[in-house]
C-alpha cells in the first residue's frame, strides 16, 4: 500500500485490503453490457475511480474530467481506467459524449460492486434515491489482479490527486 503523503490526510477505512485478489464488478459498460476487471486492465493493471455521481454532484463531475485531462499519461504508463458509480447509462453516456471522456464510465446500479467493495455510503438506504453512492476514492489493482492502493474520503469534496498518484504508480509503487 502506498504510503505517499499526499494520501495520508482524511483516508477513511473502508474498501477492500490491500494485497487482496480484487473483489468482481458488477457493472454495465455504455452499451449495456457487463464488463470486468480484465477487459478493463491494461499492462500494469487497472485504476478504478469510485464515484458519487456524474448527473448532479459537481465534485465529481470535476474530478472526473482532472482525471480525463490526465487519462493518457495513466495509459501511457501502462494503466487501464474506469470509473463507477450508481448512475444509469444513459447518464454516463450524456456526461462522457458531453466532456469527451476518453476512459469507460461503467454503471453499477444495483450497488452490487459497491457492496462487493465495501465502499456503499451507509447514510442511504435501500428505496432511498441515493442508495448506491460510494465513498468516493481510487482503488489500483495490478496484472495479477490484488489490490495494491485503495484510498476513500468520507466527505464528497476531498479527492484523490491524480497527478499525485500518477507520481506515485511512475515510481513503481
Amino acid at each position: 500500500m502506498f504510503t505517499f503523503s499526499a494520501f495520508a490526510e482524511a483516508n477513511i477505512n473502508v474498501g477492500p485490503k490491500s494485497g487482496i485478489s480484487a473483489p468482481k464488478i458488477s457493472v454495465l459498460n455504455l452499451r449495456n453490457q457487463p464488463t470486468n476487471i480484465e477487459q478493463l486492465s491494461s499492462e500494469k493493471g487497472l485504476v478504478i475511480v469510485f464515484f458519487r455521481s456524474a448527473d448532479w454532484c459537481p465534485y465529481c463531475k470535476r474530478h472526473l474530467l482532472e482525471l480525463n485531462e490526465q487519462a493518457q499519461k495513466f495509459t501511457d504508463l501502462g494503466y487501464g481506467l474506469a470509473a463507477i458509480s450508481y448512475d444509469n447509462t444513459d447518464i454516463l453516456q450524456k456526461f462522457t459524449k458531453e466532456q469527451s471522456i476518453s476512459y469507460p464510465l461503467l454503471s453499477d446500479q444495483q450497488a452490487q460492486t459497491m457492496q462487493a467493495y465495501n465502499i456503499l455510503n451507509k447514510d442511504y438506504a435501500v428505496g432511498d434515491d441515493n442508495y448506491g453512492i460510494p465513498y468516493p476514492g481510487v482503488v489500483v489493482i495490478d496484472k495479477e489482479g490484488k489490490i495494491v492502493h485503495k484510498y476513500f474520503y468520507e466527505g464528497y469534496k476531498d479527492r484523490v490527486k491524480f497527478s499525485d498518484l500518477y507520481l506515485q504508480l511512475s515510481k513503481g509503487n
